[in-house]
Order: structure tokens, then C-alpha cells, then sequence
């Protein structure tokens, strides 16, 4: 089965962190179809881990969610910026630290049905502090939990976006890896 032809595509909403587009493509068998699309420039989420093997969450207000979210910290890549320098960037704007060691987790498609958002994962360690200031529309309360009161919350339901589920339970399963 090969992929459908992209007939037209129109972008219908710019905006400050995406953009729509409207496209028509032809499946096989001639039958065409509309496909709204958030484009996306993607995104890097953080795991950063203390000394101590604790991790820091950040706890902001998402409007879509209609509440303060615990989550890891995260942010929107730049135009052409690489998804490493926006992990030092992003960590040192939301949790005040910047990383000795970075080291890739992989990453993954926020919900391809509708948006081409793509997250970099990462774990970050050797954290020194050093602050840049953030975004001045970020409300960002910072906490510390271990990985076990981590993994808890997520269980509880209190850590509940997708990336912050997938960077503790990633990160969870490299620290067994390593305990073995």
C-alpha cells in the first residue's frame, strides 16, 4: 500500500506556536480526502535528575487542561535550533539548572492524527544551577520528588500528560537497567 498523494495543502492559521494547514490528498482508488494538520516545530522534554537521584517536576497552569498540571519540564524548539541546545535553554528558563550531561531517551509523535509535534526526549544530570529568565506569560512552580513518589503520581493520576508519563516511565526503566 503506498502513501496517499498530496493534492493541495493551504495554510488557513498562523499563529505564535503553530500553524493549520488544510490539505487534500487522493487515497488509492481515487477517493479524496481533507486532513486538518497542527504544524508543529517539535519539542524537547527534560528528565532532570539531582545528585541525589530525585527528580525536579515543574507545576503550571495549562489552559487546554484547564488547571495547574504537574509535568517535567519542556518548551518549543526555536526556528533551526537543535533539539540539545534547547534542552539547556529550556531547563535553565523553567527549573533555574543547566545540564553537565545530556543524554538522548529517544522521542515520539504527540498524536500524528492531527499534529506533526514531535517531542525530544532527554535525560539531564550534573545539573549546576544557572537561571535564564523564562517566558513572561510562564507560571512555574518547581518540585522535587524521588523517582518512587514520581512513578506513585503517575499512578494516582496526578502526573497525567503524555510526556511527563513517558520521560518517568523511561526513565524508571534505565535505573532498573542500571540496578540490575
Amino acid at each position: 500500500m503506498g502513501s496517499p498523494r498530496l493534492v493541495s495543502a493551504e495554510t488557513v492559521y498562523r499563529g505564535r506556536l503553530f500553524d493549520v494547514e488544510l490539505a487534500t490528498i487522493e487515497l488509492e482508488g481515487g477517493v479524496t480526502a481533507l486532513r486538518e494538520t497542527i504544524r508543529h516545530p517539535g519539542a524537547v522534554c527534560m528528565v532532570p535528575v539531582l545528585d541525589d537521584g530525585s527528580l525536579l517536576l515543574v507545576r503550571q497552569y495549562r489552559h487546554a487542561a484547564g488547571r495547574r498540571l504537574l509535568e517535567l519540564p519542556a518548551g518549543t524548539l526555536e526556528r533551526d535550533e537543535a533539539p540539545e541546545a534547547a534542552v539547556a535553554r529550556e531547563l535553565q528558563e523553567e527549573v533555574g539548572y543547566v545540564p553537565g550531561r545530556v543524554e538522548r531517551l529517544g522521542g515520539f509523535f504527540v498524536a500524528p492524527g492531527y499534529t506533526s509535534e514531535y517531542i525530544h526526549l532527554f535525560a539531564c544530570s550534573g545539573l549546576r544551577e544557572s537561571r535564564l529568565a523564562g517566558d513572561e506569560d510562564e507560571d512555574i512552580e518547581l518540585e522535587r520528588m524521588t523517582l518512587g513518589e514520581a512513578l506513585a503520581a503517575v499512578e494516582r493520576g496526578e502526573i497525567c500528560d503524555a510526556k511527563s508519563i513517558i520521560g518517568v516511565l523511561r526513565w524508571a526503566r534505565i535505573v532498573e537497567s542500571m540496578n540490575r
